[in-house]
């Protein structure tokens, strides 16, 4: 049976939850790979709105086991938050796996991630400060606390005061306010027994899922271009959204996977700083962030909208061996008289040859666009290929043309139902 990888494919916010959302009605497990609590994924059914940032998405289905992988770096207090919010609104978490191997964000992370970010003045990343790169960066000085040490409490507690008393001598030398240790210790002590029913040796069981017929979603955060390593350094997050991100977020080795899904949305957005070919400014940018809603599930920043890039998803196909794409929020451009799509990148005057690997050329290349004639109706009601308006399918074909893989699925709407499966992709 297979395990099948969905990453994002621009910079974020590219409606994975829907689609992570679509496929797992046919997963047994559902498994969050990488990033932390910065994410956010959001998942209609019918009236009700579930906003996720750490809980996978796969927790609305009860047949689904979620699973938060060893890659993930886990932020307690938020994460029994959105336990129990869940859990209020008849959502069952009593399923819900944690690694022993995922690391924990602690207090002294996100003072950290805020002091980091002061430093940087006009230069500001536009991180969350929610402490995830701090969490990360220990993780691999090696001195980071995993989730499984709360198995033996008195040696978690004693971990807990002893970095705590450190980041505090850091503090000190910086004139920083000091951590109330006594309170951490106290507060991570009764996070730990309520984490410890929800442990578990994430590798082998989802192995042993694997080889008893089950299928398993791997599920990432943020995109290929925040990606640490392949994003628009340093304008990325602390982890690899990447498919390779996934082998080692949940211990699946590359040849386990069988299927790379590409979630990428019908026009691109991104948070915060960096380069950005394809930007909107003025009428243009604010009626997309008006229609499609684009403002962060996590943080409510607004989103910085732009054109579709066939760039950068021709790149994404290449780094992330993608089968095929999921090209979402078609119905945000339901009413614009002209959709455009950048095919090609000039730097001065000459064409480019792929994605730029500097993010300082990314930010001084010009756009070469395609136009495709808006479709001028309502793409909600559809549900099948011959639905879809001429336009939409030029579109489409435009995308499978410049990307070399298929597009499978088509958003149409914000509901779960909201979309046109493509090919029996689903």
């Amino acid at each position: 049976m297979p395990v099948t990888v969905v990453v994002g494919t621009q910079w974020g916010d590219e409606g994975k939850a829907k689609i992570i959302d679509l496929l797992a009605g046919t997963h047994s497990h559902v498994v969050r790979y990488q990033g932390g609590h910065n994410a956010g994924h959001t998942v209609v059914v019918g009236a009700e709105r579930y906003a996720l940032q750490l809980v996978p998405s796969g927790v609305l289905y009860s047949h689904v086991t979620p699973v938060i992988g060893n890659g993930v770096v886990v932020d307690l207090p938020t994460l029994f938050a959105e336990i129990d919010t869940l859990e209020q609104r008849g959502v069952s978490c009593a399923g819900l796996r944690v690694s022993t191997l995922a690391h924990l964000i602690f207090p002294w992370h996100q003072r950290h991630d805020a002091i980091s970010e002061a430093l940087r003045g006009e230069s500001k990343l536009g991180t969350t400060l929610k402490g995830i790169g701090p969490a990360y960066a220990d993780k691999v000085k090696r001195i980071g606390v995993r989730a499984g040490e709360v198995r033996d409490r008195e040696r978690f507690l004693t971990m807990v005061k002893e970095r705590a008393t450190q980041e505090n001598a850091v503090f000190a030398s910086l004139g920083e306010p000091l951590l109330d240790v006594d309170d951490i210790v106290k507060r991570y002590d009764e996070y730990a027994e309520r984490l410890t029913p929800h442990l578990c040796d994430s590798v082998n069981m989802l192995h042993d899922a694997l080889a008893k017929g089950g299928a398993i979603l791997l599920e990432g955060a943020q995109a290929t271009f925040l990606d640490i390593d392949h994003g628009t350094y340093p304008y990325v997050t602390s982890s690899n959204p990447t498919a390779g991100g996934a082998c080692a977020g949940s211990g699946f080795g590359p040849r386990d996977i069988t299927r790379v899904v590409g979630i990428a949305k019908a026009y691109t957005t991104r948070v915060g700083a960096g380069p950005f070919p394809t930007e909107l400014h003025g009428d243009l940018a604010d009626r997309v962030v008006d229609i499609g809603r684009e403002f962060g599930t996590v943080t409510g920043r607004r989103r910085r909208p732009g054109w579709l890039d066939v760039v950068m998803l021709r790149h994404a196909v290449r780094v992330n061996s993608l089968t095929d794409i999921a090209l979402t929020k078609l119905d945000v451009l339901d009413d614009f008289d002209t959709v455009r799509v950048c095919t090609g990148y000039r730097l001065n005057g000459k064409p480019l040859d792929g994605f730029p690997d500097d993010a300082e050329v990314l930010a001084r290349v010009e756009c070469v666009y395609h136009d495709v004639p808006g479709w001028k109706r309502e793409l909600r009601g559809c549900r099948s290929e011959s639905d879809l308006p001429r336009q939409v399918l030029t579109l489409l074909s435009l995308v499978e043309q410049h990307t070399g893989v298929p597009v499978s699925v088509v958003g149409v709407g914000p509901e779960r139902d909201d979309v046109v499966v493509r090919g029996g992709a689903k």
